[in-house]
């Protein structure tokens, strides 16, 4: 009876491991500009977030609980309509990523939404149909948890994330008859359904897989080996960075990238690497966001 004991604890501990959901979120509501406003509903909608984000498993994937992804959500609330329950709002979202064999985390991505405006009322559930999408506020953390999740698994594996980045579109077509800004096609080079409609370009393919050869090939042995970390992590950009920018000039992925990615390409390179290998990956970079050269100087150093 003992043994059994045992043997019915460690699967349920096993399969927990193999179940456990791929979020590891941080939602932070910052309400500030809105006055005179209970703000219970405020608190409530930070609480349905971090839980619907946090406990639902998105994929049929195994995550074990140390392999899922640490992510924020902040948003400010800049307008609050209590009789419509209509919240106006940005959010600034980012992914993280641990290095391997140090204790350095790496940003996956980082952008601000300035359309992140929903319906919300206090102790409202939050249900997903993903063949069926009426709600906002669903479809936003529909979304972006694909999203981070795709991007995240390009990072450990050539193109990995492509049935995810998949699921992230079709959110995105799905949400086209919501009645918010953010979805419709060509209306914004840089709202959600570009970017997602720009990862899964077949011409910005190797934009995604700069993703795994920085990350895996690059980061992850820095430990080990940090000048062959860096050669591969500049082999990368000049072989894909550079060619998703030719392929498609006016996609915003590449300028994203860079804009959270500055200080840490900065520091790999400054102080470090040969001349002409500075000078070729500060022409790229400035090539790609002018507007970061600050950073990019530190390059040449």
């Amino acid at each position: 009876m003992l043994l059994k004991i045992l043997l019915t604890s460690w699967l349920l501990f096993y399969s927990g491991l193999l179940m456990a959901q791929e979020l590891q979120a941080t939602v932070n509501v910052n309400y500030s500009q809105i006055q005179g406003t209970d703000k219970t509903v405020f608190d409530n909608l930070q609480t349905t977030l971090e839980r619907f984000l946090n406990d639902r498993k998105w994929t049929a994937l195994q995550f074990q609980k140390k392999e899922r992804i640490p992510c924020s959500f902040n948003i400010t609330v800049t307008k609050y309509d209590p009789s419509s329950n209509l919240f106006t709002c940005k959010a600034i979202i980012q992914a993280n990523r641990p290095v391997y064999n140090s204790s350095y985390t790496t940003t996956l991505y980082n952008n601000v939404d300035n359309d992140f405006d929903f319906e919300f009322a206090a102790f409202s559930q939050l249900d997903f149909n993903e063949e069926h999408i009426d709600n906002q506020l669903i479809a936003l953390c529909a979304y972006y948890a694909y999203l981070i999740i795709g991007i995240d698994l390009d990072s450990f594996s050539p193109l990995g994330g492509t049935d995810i980045l998949q699921r992230c579109l079709n959110v995105a077509n799905n949400a086209q008859n919501l009645n918010f800004t953010g979805w419709k096609s060509f209306d914004d080079n840089r709202n959600r359904y570009a970017i997602i409609n720009d990862y899964m370009d077949e011409a910005l393919s190797p934009f995604r897989r700069l993703q795994y050869d920085y990350y895996r090939t690059g980061l992850d042995q820095m430990a080990n080996n940090t000048e062959k970390a860096r050669v591969n992590i500049s082999s990368a950009l000049e072989a894909n960075l550079r060619k998703a920018h030719e392929n498609r000039p006016l996609s915003m992925l590449p300028q994203i990238w860079t804009d959270y990615k500055k200080e840490e390409l900065a520091a790999i390179y400054q102080g470090k690497g040969t001349q002409k290998e500075k000078e070729s990956v500060y022409g790229l970079l400035f090539s790609i966001n002018a507007s970061q050269n600050n950073s990019w100087e530190k390059i040449k150093q």
